[in-house]
Order: C-alpha cells, then sequence, then structure tokens
C-alpha cells in the first residue's frame, strides 16, 4: 500500500509526488521504509471540524495525527502507521511568519505528524518534546 495522499483543499496546488519522496524518506530514515500511511491535505473549516470533533479543541490546527498502532487490535496491521492531516491554510500562515515558502512549512509538519504516527509526543512532558524537536530537525536535515 504505501503512502496515500488526498488533497480535499483548492487554494493551493501540491506537488504530489513531492509530498510522497518526502514520506517515503522519512519513513526510511526512521527505519520503517515498508509502513504505511496516509496524508490528508485540508483546508482551516475542515481541520477545524476534525479538531472539534476528535480532540475537542476550538479552531483550526496545523497538523493533527491519527495513530493505528495503538489500542487492542494494533497488531492486525502492524505496517499501517495511521492518517496525518495537514492544513495547508494554516501551512500557509505559519510559513509567512517564519519566513518560509509554504511547501517548506508543509515539510516541517509533514514530519511532524510522521513522528506523531510512530510514538513521539510532545505534550506529554519537556523531555519528549526535546526529544522530538531534535529527531524533527534531523529529519529535516536529511531532506
Amino acid at each position: 500500500m504505501g503512502v496515500l495522499i488526498s488533497n480535499k483543499q483548492h487554494s493551493k496546488k501540491i506537488p504530489q509526488k513531492k509530498v510522497l519522496q518526502t514520506a517515503q524518506a522519512v519513513l526510511s530514515a526512521l527505519g520503517c521504509p515498508d509502513a504505511e500511511l496516509s496524508i490528508l491535505i485540508v483546508d482551516d473549516p475542515h481541520i477545524e471540524k476534525l479538531n472539534r470533533e476528535y480532540l475537542n479543541r476550538k479552531g483550526p490546527t496545523n497538523v493533527i495525527a491519527f495513530p493505528m498502532h495503538e489500542g487492542d487490535f494494533s497488531n492486525i496491521t502492524p505496517y499501517l502507521l495511521g492518517d496525518v492531516v495537514i492544513s495547508i491554510d494554516t501551512a500557509k500562515k505559519e510559513g509567512k511568519i517564519a519566513g518560509i515558502t509554504t511547501m517548506e512549512r508543509f515539510t516541517q509538519l509533514l514530519v511532524h505528524g510522521i513522528l506523531h504516527l510512530i510514538g513521539y509526543d510532545h505534550e506529554k512532558s519537556e523531555k519528549e518534546a526535546k526529544q522530538m524537536e531534535t529527531k524533527t530537525n534531523d529529519l529535516l536535515k536529511i531532506l
């Protein structure tokens, strides 16, 4: 199966081949080249709905990861990591603030989301946040 990409927004043209190559490079660098994931690219209203429905948080966010390796039946599909949902609207805003392109910010968010799928969680502790930041930076250097 590999990496599936679904683009549900129309405000920015997304180079899906580049996104696919980036995701595959990240998975290979993490030692799981055969892992499967889906990437959903949406706008702010769409991610805001998901954020409210699944995380009980108000407003849009930049990325949400839905890991499939948790829970009672996670061993059924060991290669399936889960889903990464990225708001291109928020990526564009954050990129502008950071002085980088929308696609550079998108790549950062994709790496962040994939790290969440394999178990990194910056919200648990400061130590884990630092580990995730370091791993993110290492991966971005490879890309």
